[in-house]
């Protein structure tokens, strides 16, 4: 099974569809209600509803995932001699519900089959296929926020600017902005020192990137600069983004909490303050991408 700890708590949404093709007499006794095994939808259903909670135990690779809401809908179609299955799906998890929506929909469809087969034995079940998914960081409306984007990453280390550590979390912070399309204008390490935190921000914000990251100097330590430094040339504070890295950070250490991230805007620049931990670091920037780049549609005043 994949690793899926890195992925965000979000809504995740799945509607699918799937026909049995079957004879035009059958679809007439379908609407008399004459079948020899009974309630033909009200079985379906309830099979569609239970398979759907079966679905990690079918598939192998299917990770459990929490049903809120399950809906089975069928519609009897004369003009294609069909019974049309119609499933639609909510959960509030780490990963997609499609496999949910996909087997209530087989199931359901093997059902009808089985019940109709001592009065029609040429029918087919066709075309079952998945109609919509949304949700998690495919989710297509907010994954277009970062496309286009560009942005730097400020390393902010004196262990890392003296030479004496190997820096990780620039790399893993450029490899993510990099998978949402963001061009990464320039990473630099500087010491945490306020007056060239100062000067690399600036000049950054005046060639009007869109994020800038900076990494380390978040902590408890005497020289955790910073955040300070950055919390002095904000122009407005954005908490929010700091509360979901913790909160994110929280469910994976009980050290996050220590951090004193912190994100806003310089003009139309986000500026985003993670850990210098590699693990951190990607972390936080997992727990806010590409979301956080709706900012830039809202910073240049084009509404939610």
């Amino acid at each position: 099974m994949n690793d899926i700890t890195g992925k965000r708590i979000s809504l995740r949404t799945a509607q699918a569809e799937g026909y049995v093709f079957c004879g035009p007499e059958t679809i007439q006794r379908i609407k008399r209600n004459d079948l020899p095994k009974g309630d033909l939808f009200g079985v379906a259903k309830a099979s569609a509803l239970l398979a759907s909670k079966k679905t990690s135990e079918l598939i192998p690779h299917c990770h459990p995932v929490p049903i809120d809401s399950f809906s089975v809908d069928f519609e009897v179609l004369p003009e294609k001699n069909a019974i049309r299955i119609f499933t639609s799906a909510k959960s509030i998890g780490k990963t997609g519900i499609e496999m949910e929506a996909l087997t209530g929909v087989s199931v359901a469809a093997l059902v009808i089959y089985d019940l109709l087969k001592p009065i029609d034995k040429n029918m087919e079940i066709s075309s079952i296929r998945l109609l919509e998914k949304k949700g998690g960081k495919s989710d297509s409306h907010i994954a277009k926020f970062a496309s286009g984007s560009r942005a730097a990453i400020l390393v902010c280390s004196d262990s890392t600017f003296a030479g004496n550590r190997e820096d990780g979390s620039g790399p893993a912070i450029n490899e993510l902005l990099t998978e949402q399309g963001v061009e990464v204008v320039e990473r630099k390490i500087v010491p945490d020192e306020p007056e060239e935190i100062r000067k690399a921000i600036s000049a950054w914000v005046g060639e009007k990137l869109d994020l800038i990251v900076t990494t380390g100097g978040t902590g408890l330590g005497p020289r955790d600069n910073t955040t300070d430094t950055i919390r002095s040339l904000l122009d407005q504070e954005i908490p929010g983004i700091a509360e979901t890295m913790r909160s994110f950070g929280q469910d994976r250490t009980p050290f996050a909490m220590l951090s004193r991230s912190i994100a806003g805007r310089i003009g139309k620049t986000l500026v985003v303050c993670v850990p210098g931990s590699s693990n951190g670091a990607r972390e936080s920037m997992q727990s806010i991408l590409p979301a956080i780049f709706h900012a830039k549609k809202m910073m240049r005043g084009e509404g939610h």
